[in-house]
């Protein structure tokens, strides 16, 4: 028997429907408004539901729409649908054209959750300490998402605003993600610092940057865990530019006197900020190891 005042673990009551067409669930979230949540992959909205965090009216399951399926290359572009299970990144078409995504694949929680969980789920949830929306910056993406009113672009540095706050209005779907082809020079890094293999990272960062001799060229430095969404560090990737790969200091000190880590309840904000110069040096000595 649960003791008086002991917390529920089981949903609230809600409707629930299945839309076959994208058409369908967009009516359906237009009708019901606030009141609507979309289910994806689940991993992040069920245990919400659980624990009471969210009680919708309508729970529209968007599983069974195949417009939100489908990886495909056209004319120098990955094209991936908001449907893209977590275990699907590890793709060779992704591996060449989006590495960063295959990289970070294997950091995403457990395996459990991979087989579920959906890349459009984890963008559109925004969690500041996750890997793919840091990703999704590093390489330039642009986000697909229909609404009422027709279909619109956003850029992936515009389309994350805050913790769990993005640019989708009510009544919208993130419908695919489309990242550009690397230039053959480019060389990635992904790297993060958690206290557990599965744990939500510390700190953790996603970079680029173009291969000229010995030397970086736009360096492009996206980190996760240490803000309220994917933080960029542009002075610092000026101080790397033209850099030999052996001499990553002046970025570093640029980076410590950039970023302002927001604490949590895991580590302070000068724990971050250090964890944060440490993947810095860590992913050109990377580079510099391809």
């Amino acid at each position: 028997m649960r003791e008086h005042g002991e917390a529920s673990l089981k949903a609230p009551a809600f409707r629930y429907r299945r839309p076959k067409r994208l058409d369908e669930a967009l009516s359906l979230l237009a009708s019901e408004g606030e009141g609507a949540r979309l289910l994806a992959g689940g991993q992040s909205l069920v245990p919400a539901l659980n624990m009471r965090l969210l009680e919708p009216k309508l729970l529209i399951d968007i599983t069974g729409l195949a417009e939100l399926r489908g990886i495909a290359e056209s004319k120098g572009r990955l094209r991936l649908g908001a449907l893209t299970r977590h275990c699907e990144l590890s793709d060779p078409r992704i591996a060449r054209l989006a590495p960063l995504l295959a990289a970070a694949q294997p950091f995403i929680a457990h395996a459990a959750i991979r087989n579920r969980g959906t890349l459009g789920g984890s963008l559109a949830h925004a969690d500041p300490a996750a890997e793919l929306p840091a990703c999704a910056v590093a390489l330039d993406a642009e986000f697909e998402i229909a609404g009422a009113k027709g279909r619109r672009r956003v850029a992936a540095q515009d389309f994350f605003r805050g913790v769990f706050e993005t640019a989708l209005a009510p009544g919208e779907i993130l419908v695919a993600v489309e990242i550009p082809a690397p230039a053959p020079e480019t060389r990635f890094a992904f790297l993060e610092l958690s206290r557990r293999q599965g744990d939500y990272a510390l700190a953790g960062i996603a970079a680029s940057a173009s291969m000229s001799g010995v030397r970086a060229s736009d360096p492009r430095l996206v980190f996760f865990g240490i803000g309220t969404r994917p933080v960029e560090a542009p002075k610092a990737a000026q101080a790397l530019s033209g850099a030999g790969w052996k001499d990553s200091s002046a970025a570093i000190e640029a980076l410590g006197r950039e970023i302002e880590p927001a604490p949590d309840l895991h580590a302070g904000a000068a724990m971050k900020r250090q964890l944060a110069q440490v993947l810095l040096r860590r992913a050109v000595a990377q580079w510099a190891s391809a």
